[in-house]
C-alpha cells in the first residue's frame, strides 16, 4: 500500500533587489514560518523570489509569502492564478500587498505603487502606512477555522497598513482596525491620488481577509513588520511606540504576540487542508 504523501508548501521570503532586505527581517520571518509548518509536519522549499514558482507550486498545497519588493511577473502570476483554481492556497503576509513603486513626474523623491496583476489574484493593494504605532485589531467572522482560538481584539506594534480590498463581494473579512485617515507626515512613505483603503465609515481599515479562487482560495494578512538594527529603515515611529518617536532596534511585537502566532498556524491549517 503507498504511503500518503505529506502536505508541502513553498515558502518565499526575499527583499528587493536580489539579496536587498528592504527593511525587513526576512530570515526572522523565514525561520518562524519554517518552524510552523514543521510543528503540523508540513515539508517545505524556500525561494527568495517569485523566479521559479513554476516549479515548486504544482509539489505544493500551500504558498506563503512575506515579501518586500519582489513580485510575480505576468506569467508567474497566471501559473499562481492556475494552480489555485485548481485548488491550491496562497497565505500572504504583510507586504506581499505591495510590490513596484514608480517616480512621480515632476517630484524626484515622491513614488507611486503600481497595481500589477498579482493584486487581483491576491485581491488585495498596498497604498501606504504611516509610522509604525501600536494600536487594537479586532477580529471578525467568529467561527472561521483561520481566526479560532483568537480573541474577539489584541493589540499589536506593527505598520498600519492602508489596503484596498479589489472584490469585497468575493471576501470575508477577518481583521480590521479602526487606525482612521493617513496620520503620515509630509513626504513619509507613498503618494496616493485617493485612499481607497478606509472604508466608508471613515475610520476602519481592514487588516486581513481571505476569498475563495475556483477551488483554492487566498488569504492576506497585513500585519508582520519585523526588523533588527541591520535591516530597520524605519526614520521614527509614532508616539504610542516610544514618547520619543525614537524606533526601537528590534522589532518582532506582532510575531510575539499568541494572536498572531494562532493566525500562521491557523492558516498553515487552511492552506494544506488540515483544519
Amino acid at each position: 500500500m503507498p504511503v500518503p504523501r505529506p502536505p508541502r508548501a513553498h515558502v518565499i521570503a526575499g527583499g528587493f533587489p536580489p539579496g536587498a532586505h528592504a527593511g525587513h527581517d526576512h530570515d526572522f520571518a523565514r525561520l518562524r514560518i519554517l518552524e510552523y509548518l514543521a510543528e503540523q509536519d508540513v515539508q517545505a522549499s524556500v525561494g527568495n523570489d517569485f523566479e521559479d514558482v513554476e516549479k515548486w507550486l504544482p509539489l505544493s498545497q500551500l504558498l506563503i509569502t512575506y515579501v518586500a519588493g519582489p513580485i510575480p511577473g505576468p506569467e508567474q502570476d497566471r501559473a499562481i492564478r492556475r494552480w489555485i483554481e485548481a485548488g491550491g492556497r496562497w497565505l500572504g503576509l504583510h507586504g506581499t500587498s505591495g510590490g513596484k513603486a514608480a517616480r512621480v513626474p515632476d517630484r524626484p523623491h515622491a513614488r507611486k505603487m503600481v497595481k500589477t496583476e498579482h493584486h487581483e489574484t491576491l485581491g488585495g493593494f498596498f497604498i501606504n502606512h504611516p509610522p509604525v504605532r501600536r494600536f487594537q485589531v479586532d477580529v471578525h467572522a467568529a467561527g472561521d477555522a483561520l481566526t479560532d482560538g483568537l480573541p474577539a481584539s489584541f493589540e499589536v506594534i506593527d505598520e498600519p497598513y492602508m489596503i484596498e480590498v479589489l472584490d469585497p463581494a468575493s471576501t470575508r473579512i477577518l481583521l480590521t482596525a479602526e487606525l482612521g485617515p493617513d496620520t503620515s507626515p509630509p513626504g513619509f512613505g507613498f503618494v496616493y491620488d485617493r485612499d481607497t483603503a478606509l472604508q466608508p465609515d471613515g475610520k476602519t481599515r481592514v487588516l486581513g481577509y481571505t476569498r475563495d479562487v475556483g477551488k483554492g482560495g487566498v488569504t492576506y494578512i497585513a500585519l508582520g513588520h519585523a526588523h533588527t538594527p541591520a535591516t530597520n529603515v524605519q526614520p521614527f515611529v509614532d508616539t504610542s511606540v516610544d514618547p520619543e518617536g525614537k524606533t526601537p532596534p528590534t522589532l518582532r511585537v506582532t510575531w510575539e504576540g499568541p494572536a498572531f502566532q494562532a493566525l500562521l498556524r491557523n492558516g498553515i491549517a487552511w492552506g494544506t487542508g488540515t483544519s
